[in-house]
């Protein structure tokens, strides 16, 4: 079945024969698996000292390797990973293919998407239909976080923003920039904050305080019905507002 076009990514062709081993280096994910044949992968782009800065992407179907990005950040991401890039034999460069995605029976060509069975599949190649499926409902009830909302360049972290559990990060793959400080919060600390889905009576913008009594306990983000994405301090989860919304664990 068709599926509708995701009007706010772009698909960049990675080429050179050290492609995936400068990705290797590079994300939080293990994308050598990219070299033996279709598949996909979701990954993160750090800074050294571990807070996000992009994610993406990594697909290889048909012998290509494409990188899918949320547009917004494409052209700064490309930019950092160009500087990065030395003498290693690798390119990128921009194409017209669009991105799709729906749920249900998949088309041939299609992958799922990595991160949750409940985001359905994603295929690249012609545009689709126009957009209808409520993605934030989806996003909300299972607290996947989204580029640019959720996840906040040098701000997220990835373990407080769910990448261990969205299959966005692989603790055994070796060095990558941003490395140490990720596995250091994996196994040395115990996570004190992060997002969660919380219930709200009322409505809250995006980025809104959250607040027990006069003291801060975390931010609202993406809103569906009397759902939402927050992230909580995990000490203070009792008796929260923001602005004239409720907030409920």
């Amino acid at each position: 079945m068709p599926g509708e076009t995701a009007p706010d990514r772009c698909v960049y062709a990675v080429t050179g024969s050290d492609a995936l081993n400068f990705l290797q280096g590079m994300v939080s994910n293990d994308v050598l698996p990219l070299g033996r044949g279709d598949g996909i992968v979701w990954a993160a782009l750090l800074t050294p000292q571990g807070k996000y800065l992009a994610d993406f992407l990594l697909i290889a179907q048909g012998g290509s390797l494409l990188l899918d990005i949320k547009d917004s950040i494409a052209e700064a991401t490309l930019r950092r990973l160009s500087m990065y890039r030395l003498r290693a034999d690798v390119q990128f460069a921009a194409t017209d293919l669009a991105v799709t995605r729906g749920l249900g029976e998949a088309p041939a060509g299609a992958l799922a998407d990595p991160r949750h069975p409940s985001l359905g599949w994603r295929a690249y190649g012609l545009a689709g239909t126009a957009p209808s499926i409520d993605w934030d409902a989806i996003r909300v009830a299972h607290c996947i976080p989204e580029t640019g909302i959720e996840l906040i360049p040098d701000d997220s972290y990835l373990l407080e923003s769910g990448f261990e559990r969205l299959h966005g990060v692989d603790f055994r793959k070796g060095c990558y920039v941003g490395q140490e400080v990720t596995a250091r919060m994996k196994h040395k600390t115990d996570l004190k904050k992060g997002l969660v889905t919380v219930g709200i009576e009322g409505s809250a913008p995006v980025g809104t305080p959250i607040l027990q009594g006069d003291k801060p306990a975390g931010t609202v983000f993406t809103q569906s019905g009397d759902r939402a994405i927050a992230y909580l301090r995990f000490d203070r989860s009792t008796d929260l507002t923001a602005g004239g919304a409720t907030i409920r664990p």
